[in-house]
């Protein structure tokens, strides 16, 4: 049975007696670490960040709820859905191991492909039991490319009399599981997580700098030096816009939870709204709704309890608000081989990138620029991420720029919630967390010792490393 198989049917005892006892099930010395997998246990996430304010509770449960509706195109309480889109809610991507999350176990875009009619081919690298993906093209018509090309469009549906336009071709296939080895001009992304989101973009720049700045002779010592997504000529990954620090997605290529729900509602659901007012296709026939489709209410109806009316916002400002004031993940408790391994995990030089935590700023607004979030303000987020992006070299190495983050370059991926991920890495080519840490190294990758470093190590401090990783 692969590890997969044990994980999914919920052997935790055998995978415990394996890590406890040091010995194979047929009592053979294990001589490499063994993910033991999803951890079991409450989610430990997906609540509101301790401290919010009334207001603040309401507009997160308001978000909360957009995030979870299902979107059509014509017809229902929420229209827009397409002409190209990868899925319908927001929660379809992000739901592991609750709202909020990332991909889940089971797929959910195989269901969407013929919601309502619809005669969608469903994509060789989407299964039942693979992730989530986007996908996207590295060129176009002979011209560099990088955007997303929607693995779904609404012809057929119930909902879309009339439009008749082709699903993306994706072919020649390859591994559906890991996305490998398929077309060699597409690359996948898979969702990354949202829990503590808003203490993410309420972590000042001169805090990512000066953590940049620091144990500068040990990180060069170790060959990392941290990269810059910039526009501008900067050192870090800046906005063309103003110049400051951006810091959400895979290449840390969005400013703001606001600017990364635009986009998402934009570019997964097709929706238009008011960062991103046009249609991404313009095709006659297939649009029906006035653009942008996601505004602000002008005239809400009143609020029926006498509180916030949250009616008044947009989803993407609904959204944002949610994701704002989403909880960072709690972790399990401290056990002997877990706090071992977060000794092992600093010893070794991981820390130089996934950086324990970062401090947001002394006054974060929330629903009020004069009275300062006390959830948001001041806070200790225990991210595992520095925030900048890192030569990742030739064996993640994606092809795609955006921004100034080249070809094989990312954001340091936030740990916090890694203990219930399913899959990992931008494009989800593993469930293993051990396959993960080694598909760091390859030529030209700013890992290269620190995985040199992981590898030295006894198997029983390897194994100390994941179990300390699976606890976060």
């Amino acid at each position: 049975m692969t590890l997969r198989g044990i994980v999914r049917k919920g052997f935790g005892g055998i995978v415990a007696m394996v890590l406890t006892s040091g010995v194979c099930t047929f009592g053979q010395s294990r001589s490499v670490p063994v993910d033991p997998g999803v951890r079991g246990g409450p989610a430990g996430a997906g609540t509101a960040l301790k401290g919010l304010t009334a207001d603040e509770t309401a507009f997160f449960r308001d978000g909360q709820a957009r995030f979870a509706d299902i979107e059509v195109v014509t017809g229902g309480a929420n229209n827009g859905l397409g002409p190209r889109f990868n899925s319908n809610q927001c929660l379809s991507c992000h739901a592991q191991p609750s709202i909020g999350g990332t991909s889940p176990t089971q797929n959910p875009l195989i269901a969407v492909a013929t919601l309502n009619g619809a005669k969608n081919t469903v994509p060789w690298f989407i299964t039942q039991d693979g992730p989530v993906r986007e996908a996207r093209f590295k060129k176009s018509s002979g011209n560099a490319d990088g955007e997303v090309h929607n693995l779904f469009v609404i012809t057929g549906r119930t909902d879309a009399a009339g439009c008749n336009i082709s699903q993306f071709d994706f072919l020649p296939a390859g591994n559906p599981l890991t996305g490998q080895s398929g077309n060699a001009n597409i690359i996948f992304r898979i969702p990354t997580p949202l829990f503590g989101a808003g203490l993410i973009e309420a972590i000042p720049d001169s805090a990512i700098l000066a953590n940049m700045r620091s144990n500068a002779s040990e990180k060069s010592a170790l060959g990392i030096s941290g990269h810059a997504n910039a526009h501008l000529s900067g050192n870090v990954n800046l906005s063309a816009n103003d110049g400051t620090i951006t810091r959400f997605g895979w290449k840390a290529q969005n400013k703001s939870l606001l600017m990364f729900a635009a986009e998402a509602y934009n570019v997964e659901m097709g929706i238009s709204n008011q960062l991103f007012p046009q249609e991404r296709d313009e095709t006659p026939g297939c649009l029906f709704n006035a653009t942008p489709e996601d505004t602000v209410n002008f005239t809400p109806a009143p609020s029926t309890s006498g509180n916030s009316n949250t009616a008044v916002l947009s989803d993407i400002e609904a959204f944002a608000d949610f994701m704002r004031m989403l909880a960072p993940p709690t972790p399990a408790p401290a056990a002997p081989s877990s706090e071992k391994g977060r000794a092992s995990f600093a010893k070794i030089g991981c820390i130089h990138c996934h950086t324990p935590s970062l401090t947001t700023g002394a006054k974060i607004a929330s629903g009020s620029s004069t009275s300062p979030s006390v959830a948001l303000s001041n806070q200790t987020a225990n991210l595992y991420s520095d925030l900048i992006v890192h030569h990742m070299g030739k064996g993640l190495a994606d092809g795609i720029t955006q921004g100034g983050a080249g070809p094989d370059e990312f954001r340091t991926a936030p740990l916090w919630g890694v203990g219930q991920r399913v899959f990992f890495l931008h494009d989800g080519r593993t469930t293993n967390l051990v396959e993960a840490i080694r598909d760091h190294r390859s030529e030209g990758s700013e890992a290269n010792k620190v995985i040199e470093h992981f590898n030295a190590l006894t198997t029983q401090e390897q194994q100390e490393v994941i179990d300390f990783l699976r606890s976060l």
